[in-house]
């Protein structure tokens, strides 16, 4: 009987000692999460052409699809034809002014052999007066319209600059028409078909970085003075066959205030009604998932 006994106490001393090894191998425990980014639509129109799935693996820049774009190449077109018109009528200032350049140079000359003819006393000095005045006035005629073909043709030009502005816009708008993933991840969620009207703001699809994880855990007041910023830990995870899969992790991030506990949560200290959120970056090999529970050791 004292024998049966005695094998009871030390089953019973095994089984409880286990069990506290069990519930406090790990200093804090939490769910895994991921950075994730609903990307909406730029612009408005039907969706022509919509390649994506859900759980599909994508690269920055990837070509999703495009949006209609019909009406806005049409515009474009519209709007390159109305620049070509207006540039044909700027002035040829060159052309218009030669027929006055080439009566200056005509002036000039004559200027020269009357101012010859009067300094050898063969002309009248009102010769070359008349000869002086004709040159002034040609010089102030080209000057003068010089100056209005020059604004002229400058107005033209303000004009085409203008419907280039509008055109660089509509490039624009087409550029983002043409759908493709901005950064690389895993698709998460789609929220649009083809076939479908979208605008700004609509979400497209939702994507995250899975190659990165953060775990989210917390942590009691007193265990504060354990951990720091950069600091390397031990990450656990249910390996499938009862034991634990072990990585290393980085925390990358503190609370600098405290919470009421999760429900969902266990921390080191149970008895802890305040804990402080703290965030472990692990790399992942694809074994993480998004809400898979972790626990870290210090």
């Amino acid at each position: 009987m004292k024998t049966s006994i005695y094998i009871l106490t030390i089953a019973l001393v095994l089984f409880t000692s286990s069990c506290m090894t069990a519930e406090s191998h790990f200093d804090a425990s939490g769910s895994f999460e991921a950075i994730e980014t609903i990307i909406s639509s730029e612009t408005s129109g039907i969706i022509k052409e919509f390649n994506l799935k859900e759980g599909q693996q994508i690269d920055k820049g990837y070509y999703i699809g495009y949006i209609d774009s019909t009406q806005l190449y049409l515009k474009k077109r519209q709007l390159e034809e109305q620049i070509e018109s207006i540039l044909s009528k700027r002035p040829n200032v060159s052309l218009q002014l030669a027929t006055l350049e080439t009566q200056l140079a005509t002036a000039k000359y004559e200027q020269e052999r009357i101012k010859q003819l009067v300094k050898d006393n063969a002309a009248a000095s009102k010769q070359q007066d008349d000869i002086n005045g004709q040159v002034l006035a040609l010089e102030d005629q080209i000057e003068a319209l010089r100056s209005t073909l020059t604004i002229t043709s400058q107005g033209i030009t303000n004009d085409a600059n203008t419907l280039s502005v509008q055109i660089d816009q509509l490039n624009d708008q087409l550029e983002k028409c043409r759908l493709s993933s901005p950064m690389k991840g895993t698709v998460l969620t789609t929220y649009a078909r083809e076939n479908e009207m979208t605008g700004p703001g609509k979400p497209l699809y939702k994507i995250a970085d899975l190659s990165e994880m953060e775990l989210r855990v917390f942590i009691s007041g007193d265990q504060l003075a354990e951990v720091k910023l950069n600091q390397k830990v031990k990450v656990l995870t249910d390996s499938g066959d009862g034991g634990y899969k072990e990585d290393e992790g980085v925390i990358t991030w503190i609370s600098d205030k405290g919470e009421f506990t999760p429900k969902t949560i266990q921390t080191k200290n149970e008895r802890a009604n305040m804990v402080y959120a703290v965030k472990v970056n692990v790399k992942n090999d694809g074994t993480y998932k998004i809400g898979m529970y972790g626990e870290i050791i210090f």
